[in-house]
């Protein structure tokens, strides 16, 4: 499957303005702009198997295409949702806990990258991430 294999970060686009909108602090939002994340991806079938490994934590994610799942992001907010497969591309309809908001993400393959793009109360944001 295209999204296997093991991705690093390469650069980020408008990601501070996103994690601002999310409510992050500043503090959170400077050390998060530079985490050097690593993400491992395994597909098998409509199961996925993701391993997040950043200076701040590593975690492990499984999730079935469309069935509803809790995630937690680095910051400690908490989410419920699901990925789907859009042609080529994941998408992701995340609910935050909080305060009822839809974060949406896409993770699609252009090129030899891997694009993951946020959006979040009008703000958009992308995580570019090269093969590692």
């Amino acid at each position: 499957m295209a999204f296997n294999g093991t991705w690093k970060i390469d650069r980020n686009e408008n990601y501070e303005k996103f994690m601002e909108a999310m409510g992050v602090n500043i503090m959170k939002r400077k050390l998060g702009a530079h985490d050097n994340l690593k993400i491992t991806i395994q597909q098998d079938g409509n199961k996925f198997t993701v391993k997040e490994s950043s200076n701040f934590r590593t975690i492990d994610i499984e999730f079935t295409l469309g069935v509803n799942f809790e995630y937690s992001l680095a910051d400690g907010t908490e989410l419920t949702g699901s990925w789907k497969m859009e042609g080529d591309k994941l998408v992701g309809s995340f609910t935050r806990k909080d305060n009822g908001k839809v974060l949406t993400a896409y993770r699609e393959i252009v090129g030899d990258e891997l694009i993951q793009t946020y959006v979040y109360e009008g703000v958009e944001a992308k995580r570019i991430f090269k093969r590692g």
